[in-house]
């Protein structure tokens, strides 16, 4: 292909992204956004709210032993526009609020994390770090660290998202696109990893209960798309690295200067004698840490374990203490850095540290608190459920071919993960409906299950309503006051587009060389 061929595709691309930029950024505040939808969602609860649907709700089915279904009832909408709807909003508001998943994880594992990062902890383990990855391995070593942090929830979003724009910043490149390429490889990549994470217990649980609709009594193992999902997370990290270094950075360097930050490689040089000692000994008290950690796991009888005996299983106290272990696991080598560097003196360093790190989520609180709302209100009028369920009628009636129908499945995961934010709820309702209309057309649980998670996570990274938007909005913000709504989503759309469109043929090529998702798995009935 020529090269006035490739500047034309640019051109192209640029007036593409340039023009999704404009638009979203005449978009109002996220907050505003959230406020607003919340009003759409009021209104329109009233007007759906009569109308009688045919399509089962999936959550209201009721098997017996043999697996034959003895109760269901029809997906409806709630009418919260009234007098006792809105009271009732109204009244558990601050609940609301302070019970929004984001909001405790960010704040806590914030207090470990903005210590470290003001007694200089963070500052001199990129120094480190610099001095043994060369510059060109710098994105795809962030976005291996990305991937890696899906085994432990959603503590990568504010632990690997800022860590990226801290990291670029600190080596003379635009921070921003560090922010981007982690985001990318985060929430983008959701599920594509070669560890096992939280997530493959959480959606198998709902494949299962889906499958023994068809099949009393199939089962579905955790790990039944590791293969697969392992070889996505090359995929993912590829792509990501071309993306960044040869589009997404570019761009950004002409139209979005930072203000100020991107010189910081510069200007931190080497490790000083002082921060040396620091870092040592902030290490060393992360690994006495980590020590301490799996010596309190390895017993049969450890608290950490859940009652079945797991670490990593439904209700084990390890996965559910992760983000105060994590903050912990930063504020301890914060505060033995800070000794030993002498950047704090005594405790009230220590909290002033604390506290100045925790000033800057100010912003993210507001947004919070109207995400918080919205999410609430939406879940409580169905209105999402229908959206799914609906979009999953339409597709079953189409009775379209194996390959086209698997496309399908993708396709609508992405639709419906622009509004509804969980992995876990998006499967809750569209598991039952999916999986058993691809059982009967011979296709197995774990096929489908598999497709769904391509498409939910391609697209995590293009709707403000997701609950981390506003936060990574803060974090551009941190380093380019004149980030927008539309900056961030025109800076995620080329990393979305690749990452459905690549993951997708992957898929289909695993499927046509007949390669194993993972841990008895299969493709057929």
């Amino acid at each position: 292909m020529s090269s006035g061929n490739h500047l034309g595709q640019r051109r192209l691309l640029r007036g593409l992204l340039d023009g999704v930029e404009r638009v979203g950024n005449r978009l109002p505040d996220p907050a505003v956004i959230f406020l607003v939808g919340v009003l759409l969602t009021l209104l329109l609860s009233a007007a759906l709210a009569p109308v009688r649907f045919t399509e089962t709700d999936p959550r209201t089915l009721k098997l017996d032993a043999a697996g034959n279904v003895v109760a269901s009832a029809p997906v409806a909408v709630k009418n919260l526009l009234t007098g006792e709807g809105l009271v009732t909003l109204l009244a558990r508001s601050v609940r609301t609020f302070t019970e929004f998943p984001p909001l405790g994880i960010v704040l806590v594992a914030m207090l470990g994390v903005g210590l470290a990062e003001q007694t200089g902890f963070l500052q001199a383990g990129i120094k480190f770090l610099l001095t043994l990855t060369p510059k060109r391995l710098l994105t795809p070593m962030l976005i291996l660290v990305a991937i890696v942090s899906h085994s432990g929830g959603d503590t990568g979003f504010v632990l690997v998202v800022p860590l990226g724009g801290f990291v670029f910043a600190a080596a003379g490149r635009h921070p921003v696109a560090g922010i981007a390429c982690a985001f990318a490889g985060v929430a983008g990549g959701l599920s594509a990893s070669f560890l096992p994470s939280a997530l493959d217990p959480l959606l198998q649980a709902f494949t299962q209960s889906a499958a023994q609709i068809v099949l009393p009594g199939r089962t579905v193992n955790p790990l039944c798309n590791w293969y697969f999902m392992g070889a996505a997370s090359g995929v993912i990290l590829l792509a990501a690295w071309f993306l960044t270094d040869r589009v997404i950075e570019p761009r950004l360097q002409a139209t979005l200067p930072p203000d100020g930050s991107a010189g910081e490689g510069e200007a931190l040089g080497t490790l000083t004698a002082a921060e040396r000692r620091g870092f040592l000994g902030g290490v060393a008290s992360f690994g006495a840490l980590v020590v301490l950690t799996i010596g309190c796991c390895v017993p049969a009888t450890s608290p950490f374990r859940a009652p079945d005996g797991s670490l990593t299983g439904t209700g084990a106290p390890l996965m559910e203490g992760i983000v105060p272990l994590i903050a912990v696991a930063f504020l301890v080598p914060g505060v033995v850095h800070g000794y030993l560097a002498g950047t704090v003196k005594n405790h009230k360093d220590i909290i002033a540290a604390m506290a100045k790190s925790m000033n800057t989520m100010g912003h993210y609180l507001v947004m919070a608190f109207c995400a918080a709302q919205f999410t609430q209100v939406f879940r409580e009028s169905n209105l999402g459920a229908l959206l799914a369920i609906k979009g999953a009628a339409v597709l079953r009636e189409l009775a379209l071919p194996g390959g086209v129908t698997i496309v399908g499945i993708i396709l609508l995961s992405t639709l419906v993960n622009l509004l509804i934010g969980s992995a876990s709820a998006k499967w809750a309702l569209l598991g039952p409906i999916l999986v058993p209309m691809m059982m009967q057309l011979g296709y197995a649980p774990e096929f489908t299950q598999a497709a769904y998670r391509v498409g939910d996570s391609s697209t995590n990274i293009v709707t403000p309503l997701m609950p981390y938007f506003p936060l990574i909005l803060s974090f551009c913000q941190r380093y380019a006051k004149r980030t927008g709504v539309g900056t961030l989503l025109s800076t995620m759309l080329p990393y979305s587009l690749a990452f459905l469109g690549l993951w997708t043929l992957l898929l289909l090529a695993w499927w046509g060389l007949d390669l194993p998702l993972g841990i008895q798995s299969h493709y057929r009935m």
